[in-house]
């Protein structure tokens, strides 16, 4: 079974930097996608950056040079998205997701793709 948690969420003003993490123990697919993820109250959830297991990122064109998803397989699986230049409608809860995949250049920024969902940590971006 895979654990996702999220942390590093909190609140921060227009313009400002904030860098949400997901771990999850040691990941030993051969392949992988792992997305980031947005919902904001009344509004469906939104893929906001992926990253396959050999590094390829994906962006949504909303956070397009100002997010960068990244990660770590060391001891444990860790991705994390800096999150530069915040906006006020950025704001929500932020998901990671993973799900182990083969044949994929690039992982998907649909919600459905990916099986495995943390609790979400919450993103407050005021102007």
């Amino acid at each position: 079974q895979v654990h996702l948690v999220e942390s590093g969420g909190g609140s921060v003003q227009s313009g400002q930097s904030l860098r949400v993490s997901c771990a999850t123990s040691r990941l030993t697919y051969s392949q992988y996608c792992m997305g980031w993820f947005r919902q904001a109250p009344g509004k469906e959830r939104e893929g906001v950056a992926s990253i396959l297991r050999d590094g390829t990122t994906s962006y949504a064109d909303s956070v397009k040079g100002r997010f960068t998803i990244s990660q770590e397989n060391a001891k444990a699986t860790m991705v994390y998205l800096q999150m530069d230049s915040l906006k006020p409608e950025d704001t929500a809860m932020y998901y990671c997701a993973l799900r182990p995949t083969l044949g994929y250049t690039r992982c998907p920024l649909e919600p459905s793709f990916y099986g495995y969902w943390g609790q979400g940590t919450q993103v407050t971006v005021s102007s």
